[in-house]
């Protein structure tokens, strides 16, 4: 993953839910020239941090034993097509189902309680194999979460 679409993963509930923030500040790198007389926050930006949120959150209530990728968006709407630098997002996503090949989930943004967009159908499909310990690594990077706030390493991670 090149950039990073969400600042830290703040709950997460095995299997269920996934929650983080994300600071849609002036200095990033995608509001450059960005309507330069007034910088607004590309709808594909708020689309990328919810799926990067909702990939972790697959991983784990699969012990990082396999990578999940995007591979459908439906639904999508966004109800504040200006949302401005400096807003503080409020991401969840909630795992709807999950199997051993695809995921489905939904997720939402919210900025100071007001909905500001939703997705209401994400598939993730899964693939393996993968380096397990690896993984971990890089959730507790990306999330800002210590080893063991994510649950005990499965045998064989």
């Amino acid at each position: 993953m090149r950039f990073l679409f969400y600042d830290r993963v703040t709950r997460i509930e095995k299997g269920v839910r996934i929650e983080g923030v994300k600071s849609f500040a002036l200095s990033e790198e995608y509001l450059r020239g960005h309507y330069p007389r007034r910088a607004v926050v590309p709808a594909g930006i708020c689309i990328e941090a919810m799926a990067q949120l909702l990939g972790w959150g697959v991983m784990h209530a699969h012990d990082f034993r396999l990578a999940a990728i995007m591979s459908l968006v439906e639904g999508f709407i966004l109800t504040e097509p200006l949302l401005r630098p400096g807003a503080l997002g409020a991401i969840t996503g909630e795992i709807i189902t999950t199997t051993r090949r695809d995921s489905l989930c939904r997720a939402w943004i919210d900025v100071d309680g007001r909905r500001i967009a939703t997705l209401d159908r994400i598939i993730f499909t899964h693939f393996r194999p993968v380096d397990t310990k690896a993984l971990r690594r890089m959730f507790g990077y990306y999330s800002g979460w210590r080893p063991e706030q994510m649950g005990p390493a499965e045998e064989g991670s």
